[in-house]
């Protein structure tokens, strides 16, 4: 049985609009994340043993860059990359490397540094590692750009034409997460829209609208991961938070065999890594108290509630008018904003989402407190792809 794995400290920059910041670089952002979750952890930089250093766009070895801010020790530092997924990957590994037994403190980072607008392509010279996706997608429904929009639009379009959900359904979950974010210093949006604004904003591809896209983001987070005994040997049980259940998973046959759009954006992979969390931790999704998850689009929230268990196939739509969903329901999904409002810069995404659990489960979230939780779940989606579902508790309950 592998060894318990803890998050003993998390830090983050408040996420902003590309170039919003003069002369703000990526080894600034994730030096003040760094510092951030090492102060939070009460620990020297000399501690951590290994570093996973997530990020999309950039060079080779940005990772070694980013963490040199907080010091030159010669530990391994491994540069991660595995789109929307890669801060939750980096976790992943971090923690892989503590629940192994190879070292008894890591670090887990990630930041973005974007260029304004939709996400574009790097290298012109090959083929595009979405381009399968892309290509079995517009069997289904005619191309359109840019890209993301359009594989997950077409999702919700489905969705629609399967079980009758509606466009107020989608723009509810835009209403909600907009909602969340006024309480969260971090967010790069803490702006409060009604359901017609919401509706009333420009067209993205329907049925989604520019206020249920998560925008290009520039920020960084950071969290420390560490063993039993490094817990017991610095008085951290207070404030640490274990990583009760974790899993990756990548495309499965179905991705491409279901001829589905829902099934293209990831559904299949976080039905699956959602199952062997629940078994993992001991629990099922009617334990679980509050909830990050990959809300790109509110289409993908929206599908992500019947992946993970919240609801039966097709009840999302559901779902979003019970008002469960949000404070004073069964469950409170993205208290943080989400990507939509929060901001979604690639690399940090996973990392800001366990920052946010795991003050949660501390009860240090202030104005956006989920009140009483005390078992959390992370969902972080790259296509192309990867899921990353990790499910929290505290350590001293």
């Amino acid at each position: 049985m592998a060894a318990k794995a803890y998050v003993i400290g998390v830090g983050m920059t408040k996420f902003e609009k590309p170039g919003r910041r003069e002369d703000w670089d990526y080894p600034a952002m994730a030096r003040e994340a760094g510092t951030n979750a090492l102060a939070d952890a009460g620990i020297e930089y000399s501690r951590v043993r290994q570093a996973y250093v997530g990020y999309v766009y950039g060079e080779s070895t940005s990772g070694q860059r980013s963490v040199y801010e907080l010091g030159l020790t010669g530990i391994p530092v491994v540069n991660v990359n595995n789109n929307c997924s890669t801060g939750s990957t980096a976790l992943f590994l971090a923690t892989q490397a503590v629940r192994g037994g190879a070292v008894d403190c890591a670090l887990a980072l990630g930041f973005e540094k974007m260029q304004p607008g939709s996400l574009g392509a790097t290298f012109e010279d090959r083929e595009q590692p979405m381009m399968r996706h892309l290509l079995a997608l517009a069997e289904l429904e005619e191309f359109a750009m840019p890209p993301a929009p359009y594989m997950f639009g077409a999702a919700g379009r489905e969705h629609m034409r399967r079980y009758g959900t509606t466009a107020e359904q989608f723009a509810k979950i835009g209403v909600k997460n907009h909602r969340h974010s006024a309480n969260n210093p971090y967010a790069q949006f803490q702006d409060v829209y009604e359901l017609d604004e919401i509706l009333a904003a420009p067209e993205v591809y329907a049925p989604l609208t520019r206020l249920q896209c998560s925008p290009t983001s520039d920020g960084s987070g950071a969290a420390i991961i560490a063993g039993e005994s490094f817990v017991d040997e610095h008085g951290l049980a207070d404030q640490a938070v274990e990583i009760a259940g974790q899993s990756m998973v990548t495309d499965l046959p179905g991705t491409f065999e279901d001829r589905s759009a829902i099934s293209l954006v990831g559904a299949g992979m976080t039905r699956v890594a959602a199952r062997q969390v629940y078994e993992q931790a001991g629990i099922g999704p009617s334990d679980v108290d509050v909830i990050e998850l990959h809300d790109c689009f509110s289409t993908n929230e929206l599908i992500t509630y019947e992946a993970l268990g919240l609801c039966a196939e097709g009840e999302g739509g559901k779902l979003v008018d019970s008002g469960d969903t949000t404070y004073g329901g069964r469950w409170v999904v993205n208290p943080s904003g989400g990507l939509i409002s929060k901001g979604h810069p690639l690399g940090a995404t996973g990392l800001a989402q366990c920052a946010e659990l795991t003050w949660q489960l501390r009860g240090t979230a202030g104005g956006r407190q989920v009140p009483g939780a005390e078992v959390a779940l992370q969902h972080n989606i790259g296509l192309g792809g990867a899921v990353v579902v990790t499910a929290y508790r505290p350590a001293n309950r």
